[in-house]
């Protein structure tokens, strides 16, 4: 979720202590972008053109990218397995399993320079000799997940690209990192790709035909220990391309700064009805198991219903990331009944 200062206000508070949903505008360039890939012995130049419009031109294919997490996780699913030596953010777990925002990506092979926000070792990364710097950006301009304090000096020992994954839908990032994975050197026409893309258009028209003749209504939420978030389906990339299928979200009425959520007390989570919650499943929130002290919680009808399905609200901007996605919600609302 992204990188606004006040902490109550934006992905960083919920990524740390439970805070909150909330991205800044964002810039939404994912049309007609130039880029070229060298030979995969790196040979010749290459050249790659991110989201802030940003030409990156370098004496041949880069060959030791760090990326943020989900970003690695992504560019592995269509292709990238090797040249990705070094990955910052959510990475593990405290057991050393991967986290779930890790995806397929063997978490193993690659130098971690830190798991938490915040966390981002300038040394360690200076020493993995980058060739290429590769986040997600929720904000204009913000890269996301680097530290405002060291930013600077990150910046300076490689070239970075950003690719926009908010206030769009979905669709536009995965192709985003489908370009850029191109360019790094990956075949789109791998079956590993094209078997992906088919199970995620089969999943997606799939879903299209249940919200017909199921008619569900979903909410979209995340928890923390003090607040109860309500997202919004106009500003979260995967949402957008959800309501774009026709699933029927819950609408906050008094979005917060940014617009991506309403922010409730506990005292007030039962503002909206629901047959089904959509529930953040991100490490850094609470799950169902953990909420059961919440009066309110427990007063839901969908809790009250066992309607509550994992929502991961920061998704893999790939085909074979976000196939599961669609999937689990069509399951999710062809398993329940109406309740609200």
């Amino acid at each position: 979720m992204r990188q606004a200062r006040a902490l109550p206000l934006s992905r960083r508070g919920l990524l740390t202590a439970g805070g909150a949903l909330g991205l800044g505008a964002l810039v939404t360039a994912c049309g007609d972008k130039g880029a070229s890939g060298s030979g995969d012995d790196g040979g010749g130049s290459w050249s790659f053109t991110d989201d802030r419009e940003k030409k990156i031109t370098l004496d041949g294919r880069p060959q030791h990218i760090v990326a943020y997490i989900a970003a690695a996780a992504a560019l592995y699913d269509f292709g990238i397995e090797k040249q990705i030596t070094g990955v910052f953010g959510p990475t593990t777990l405290k057991n050393g399993k991967p986290d779930v925002q890790a995806g397929d990506f063997p978490v193993d092979q690659a130098t971690s320079l830190g798991n938490t926000w915040g966390q981002f070792n300038v040394e360690k990364y200076a020493s993995l000799s980058p060739d290429l710097l590769i986040t997600n950006m929720y904000d204009p301009g913000a890269l996301f997940y680097i530290p405002d304090d060291s930013k600077k000096k990150i910046l300076s020992l490689a070239p970075s690209a950003a690719i926009s994954t908010g206030r769009i839908s979905m669709l536009e990032p995965i192709k985003r990192y489908a370009a850029l994975a191109e360019a790094l050197g990956a075949d789109p026409k791998a079956k590993k790709v094209t078997d992906a893309k088919a199970r995620f258009e089969k999943a997606a028209e799939t879903l299209r035909k249940t919200v017909k003749s199921h008619k569900i209504k979903v909410m979209a939420c995340s928890a923390s220990a003090d607040l109860f978030y309500v997202s919004n389906p106009k500003i979260n990339a995967d949402l957008i391309y959800f309501s774009e299928l026709g699933v029927d979200f819950v609408v906050p009425e008094k979005p917060d700064k940014g617009g991506y959520f309403e922010s409730l007390s506990w005292e007030n989570a039962d503002k909206y009805d629901a047959d089904v919650l959509f529930l953040d499943n991100r490490t850094a929130t609470l799950q169902p198991g953990a909420l059961t002290s919440k009066p309110t919680w427990s007063k839901l009808a969908a809790v009250k219903a066992g309607q509550i399905a994992p929502w991961s609200s920061e998704p893999r901007f790939s085909y074979a990331g976000a196939a599961p996605l669609v999937e689990s919600l069509t399951k999710a609302i062809q398993d329940a009944k109406k309740v609200s």
